[in-house]
């Protein structure tokens, strides 16, 4: 029988993050910890932190409803036994946090070489939005890093500086040396979607991601953006799109919008297990799908990293680099220029009240 317990905790960004949903100072997430009756020293940690304003889960009563669960498991409720279809964060922190407490709750959940500190994992260089000079010094710093694959947010400035800013990006650091894919949370009107689409191609962009907001917020949105896959002259991924679709709604999406890439956050679909359904169901149309953090601490960081260091550890993904939070879970992660590193000697500085 286990025992669960639930810590909330609000990480402290650096500096303010901002998104055209707006700006983030602070990030609530919530770690879980699990462990046997009979081995009660022993855990494993995982962690659920809905996306403010994005996540399903994402609602006043979460907190209430993570207890509820872990009264349930605490009561000799089986864990698979559970419906966490409405709680996808929650039902990734306690796939990882069973994972941990299987291999010893070292907070190891897969032997690979990267978990062995043998080999590490590339990652894009994220750019926050800013004025125009504050991003082409951040894509500075990225060059100097090390970083040939950046991801830039569009769709918070006016359209018009945008395109000015991506043709000064081009000039300094050309097609042929960087990769550059564009995110624009969902801030394009449909109507205009498709002309700024053709606006942006000249800029050789890898792929953007949800140009449109997701369908289940705006009527004809499955629609719009069917259409959008269909005729945009940029490969589109889709990010948004995806949160709250299980089971066959995964086949019936993809085959009606037809996008070029996914891309794939544990936390939002649903734990490890829920996101190779969805990279099975992508390669099965030849679809491009990529694994993306969601602004989760090192905790959860950890556990994907480890996961993907697993399945393709080869191809630039876009995880967290541990870096954004004053308040981080410290741990063995770390970044070494653009490769995200794991020191297997390194033990984890848990706050008091959670050790």
């Amino acid at each position: 029988m286990l025992t669960a317990s639930y810590f909330p905790y609000v990480l402290e960004l650096r500096r303010p993050a901002g998104t055209s949903r707006g700006t983030l100072h602070t990030r609530k997430t919530c770690f879980i910890r699990l462990a046997r009756n009979d081995a009660p020293a022993v855990a494993g940690w995982g962690e659920c932190g809905p996306v403010a304003g994005l996540s399903i889960d994402d609602t006043p009563d979460f907190l209430a409803r993570v207890a509820h669960i872990c009264a349930e498991i605490n009561r000799g409720v089986e864990i698979n036994a559970l419906d966490l279809t409405a709680l996808p964060a929650l039902a990734f922190a306690l796939e990882c946090a069973q994972l941990d407490l299987q291999r010893g709750g070292q907070m190891q959940l897969f032997d690979t070489s990267f978990t062995r500190g043998e080999s590490g994992l590339p990652t894009h260089g994220l750019i926050w939005m800013d004025a125009h000079a504050g991003i082409l010094r951040q894509i500075e710093r990225k060059a100097e890093q090390g970083f040939r694959c950046i991801k830039m947010k569009v769709g918070a400035l006016p359209f018009d500086e945008e395109v000015r800013l991506l043709r000064d990006i081009r000039q300094h650091f050309p097609a042929s040396e960087f990769e550059l894919r564009l995110d624009a949370n969902g801030a394009f009107a449909p109507a205009e979607a498709l002309a700024r689409l053709h606006e942006l191609a000249p800029f050789d962009i890898h792929f953007l991601e949800q140009p449109i907001k997701p369908a289940r917020v705006q009527p004809n949105g499955a629609e719009a953006m069917a259409a959008l896959c269909a005729q945009s002259p940029i490969a589109l991924g889709l990010d948004e799109e995806l949160i709250g679709v299980n089971g066959a709604q995964i086949d019936a999406l993809l085959d009606s919008m037809r996008p070029q890439h996914l891309v794939l956050k544990p936390t939002q679909l649903g734990g490890l297990a829920a996101t190779e359904r969805w990279m099975a169901a992508a390669e099965a149309r030849g679809m491009q799908w990529w694994i993306n953090s969601a602004l989760e601490s090192n905790v959860g960081l950890n556990a994907l990293c480890q996961w993907l260091s697993a399945c393709d550890p080869a191809r630039v993904h876009g995880l967290g680099t541990g870096q954004l939070y004053t308040n981080n879970i410290l741990g063995p992660l770390r970044l070494d220029g653009h490769t995200l590193r794991y020191d297997p000697n390194e033990a984890w500085d848990w706050p008091v009240e959670m050790r």
